[in-house]
């Protein structure tokens, strides 16, 4: 064993048939990845209780804020995305995720600073929070309950929103997000009302159910999913903004679960170079090497190949003349799907649905979020264990 690896396991090639077996799939997952996925729809209906617990409406008695900085790293960082992507272009204010210590050099008492941490320890939050405080710039804090951020909370008298760490951090994304979402409804930046919370949890119920391990690969569409991705160099684009905070949002999962390297981002910037990719050496050229008469969903030898994941959003932008034009972006990933087909790329398309933009959100998460945690499992990973993080920081903190 090379120094190093202790802890590492796992095996190259996926085990397909482990998918379609619920006693062993439980006896891979001994921290209940899955289960805390599935989980996804409690956390917004706690969360969103716990807020509204909070006192926020003092958030409100100064005003409307110069700008909104969320800061936060990894999963808390994506907060900040998704509500830049839920309060769309005709935010009044400027929405600006932070993932660095401390705050811009701007900012001041007429802004806020949102401060999220699941463990409540994190120095990107804290040193966030306390950088607003000295500021006088108006502070809410997101995290665990009695942790170090709820005390820098009540050292500034800032609202605090107690969100029990259920889950590791990457499995918390909605009890992180609906916090910050209702902070910024109390600021009037986004129209997030009881209803769209109510189907947005619905939506992420159902979606469990989908993709629950019992239900097996052909009709499980997270399981389909991720042995399309097996063995593969997966290339994920959104082609709309809110679909683009999904694919990066599988980005994560897909790194930090199935381990596996994942180019992402949003499709009409992957037009302009990215998109090249399909021609490359993991691509057009090794898939025009293959026997046209072979399965195409198997793999040969050592070869290598790009999977592409496009997720759609199909838009609730139609009359928001702010946005780019939804018969642009639709053209767009039409364009991808036939350059990908006539380059051999296998596609997998994820489609938006509901009503509302927090909904549709989840709608293209969900899947995906399954679907890192059985490619894991194939290989024979704990998607809960990940040695090299315990390593990284133990060699950063000597």
């Amino acid at each position: 064993m090379m120094e190093g690896t202790a802890g590492v396991s796992g095996h190259r090639h996926a085990d397909e048939s482990l998918l379609d077996d619920p006693d062993r799939l439980r006896e891979q997952d001994p921290g209940g990845m899955l289960r805390f996925t599935a989980s996804a729809g409690a956390q917004v209906r706690e969360s969103a209780a716990l807020a509204a617990e909070a006192n926020l409406t003092v958030l409100a008695d100064e005003g409307r804020p110069r700008a909104v900085v969320i800061a936060g790293i990894g999963t808390a960082g994506r907060t900040g995305d998704v509500l830049a992507t839920v309060a769309g272009p005709r935010c009044p204010v400027p929405v600006i995720p932070h993932r660095s210590a401390g705050v811009p050099g701007w900012v001041g008492a007429a802004d806020v600073v949102i401060a999220v941490s699941a463990s409540g320890r994190s120095p990107e939050a804290l040193g966030a929070a306390e950088a607003a405080h000295r500021r006088g710039a108006r502070l809410v804090a997101v995290g665990a309950p009695d942790s170090q951020l709820q005390s820098v909370a009540e050292r500034a008298r800032a609202p605090f929103i107690p969100v029990p760490r259920r889950a590791p951090a990457r499995a918390s994304l909605w009890a992180l997000t609906v916090p910050v979402l209702l902070a910024a409804r109390t600021l009037g930046l986004v129209k997030v009302n009881e209803a769209d919370l109510a189907e947005t949890a619905a939506r992420l119920d159902a979606d469990a159910d989908r993709c629950r391990p019992t239900a097996e690969s052909f009709v499980n569409p997270a399981k389909s999913l991720a042995l399309g991705l097996s063995g593969s160099i997966p290339i994920v684009w959104g082609s709309s903004p809110l679909a683009t905070v999904a694919a990066r949002r599988f980005g994560d999962t897909l790194s930090a679960n199935a381990r596996y390297p994942v180019v992402t981002g949003a499709l009409g910037e992957a037009g302009r170079g990215r998109v090249g990719l399909l021609d490359g050496v993991f691509g057009g050229l090794v898939e025009g090497e293959r026997d046209i008469f072979a399965d195409p969903d198997e793999t040969d030898g050592d070869a290598t190949r790009l999977r592409l994941v496009l997720l759609r959003d199909g838009g609730l932008n139609a009359e928001d003349d702010t946005d780019e034009p939804l018969a642009v972006e639709e053209r767009r990933a039409d364009a991808v799907q036939t350059l990908a087909e006539r380059r051999g790329v296998r596609c997998d398309v994820v489609t938006a649905e509901g009503g509302s933009a927090l909904e549709r959100l989840a709608s293209l998460m969900a899947v995906p979020d399954f679907a890192s945690v059985y490619l894991a499992l194939a290989h024979g990973l704990d998607p809960m264990a990940v040695p090299a993080i315990t390593e990284m920081k133990e060699l950063a903190n000597q």
